[in-house]
């Protein structure tokens, strides 16, 4: 029997800060017999409890309350994870790799997806949509990256893993293959700010809208977008935006709360965002 959902709500990056999350579903009387929470990816990193806060949203999802799409600090961890990389000393998720229930975590981390419709007329990715993509075609080259990554031969997910870090080519292409086309789309997914008019990435700008940006490159969203022509698209990873609402087609939902500002969670029945402050600040 299908659950009749009261409410979704998508959540912004909790980063391991799960008092903040806590308190968040104390604000906005979450109820998993009647809501969903869509949570914008990294879970983890720079919180104090990474551990805490992804048993809990496994949980949540594996209950069928929730579901989250893969940010860039969920693919390092599985890089951590995997021994691809070694672990950085501001990313708080040693508790992870340690923890008893670690392959638990890491296999089911690996098995979520990179882009989700949280209705017919939402999408939700980590870092937004290039201007160059429609949303079948960023559901379509989400799944190529999501098959590798879930592979059931582990070669092939650390072969993916090593190849996945860096910046080029910054211009996506159809003709892209291999190692290039798979970092390309993870790069477009879980690492943009910036693009110019052809789409093009630039990754030094992490500032906020007022602050002076590379020359010919703006925020991807300020371009004419054609996912947007048909959907709202929502996203995190820019802790700067402070959840600001871009237009009517376009939400950001990273409150920056690992940074001690405020975790959001915006309500897609009637586009209220709710937020708490990180009460470990």
């Amino acid at each position: 029997m299908t659950r009749t959902v009261r409410y979704n709500y998508v959540i912004g990056d909790v980063q391991g800060c799960f008092e903040a999350l806590k308190a968040l579903l104390k604000e906005i009387r979450f109820d998993p017999d009647q809501d969903f929470i869509w949570f914008a990816g990294d879970l983890v990193a720079r919180g104090e409890n990474s551990l805490g806060a992804l048993r809990f949203i496994k949980k949540l999802a594996d209950n069928s309350v929730a579901a989250t799409v893969l940010g860039n600090h969920d693919l390092t961890l599985l890089a951590y994870a995997r021994g691809i990389k070694p672990i950085k000393d501001k990313d708080n998720v040693r508790d992870v790799i340690d923890a008893i229930d670690s392959d638990e975590l890491i296999d089911w981390i690996r098995k979520q997806p990179m882009c989700l419709f949280p209705n017919e007329q939402t999408v939700l990715t980590h870092a937004g949509i290039p201007n160059i993509w429609d949303a079948a075609k960023t559901a379509e080259l989400a799944k190529e990256v999501e098959a590798i990554i879930a592979h059931d031969d582990f070669e092939v997910v650390d072969t993916f893993l090593k190849e996945m870090f860096g910046k080029e080519p910054t211009l996506w292409s159809d003709e892209l293959e291999g190692h290039e086309r798979t970092r390309c789309i993870v790069n477009y997914l879980t690492r943009m700010r910036l693009t110019d008019a052809e789409g093009r990435l630039e990754y030094s700008f992490k500032d906020s809208l007022d602050d002076p940006m590379p020359e010919g490159f703006k925020p991807w969203f300020e371009f004419e977008s054609k996912t947007a022509a048909t959907h709202q698209i929502v996203f995190g990873h820019w802790a700067a935006l402070q959840g600001k609402t871009i237009s009517g087609r376009i939400q950001n939902v990273d409150g920056g709360c690992v940074w001690g500002n405020q975790l959001m969670a915006y309500r897609l029945e009637d586009q209220q965002m709710f937020a708490v402050d990180n009460p470990v600040f």
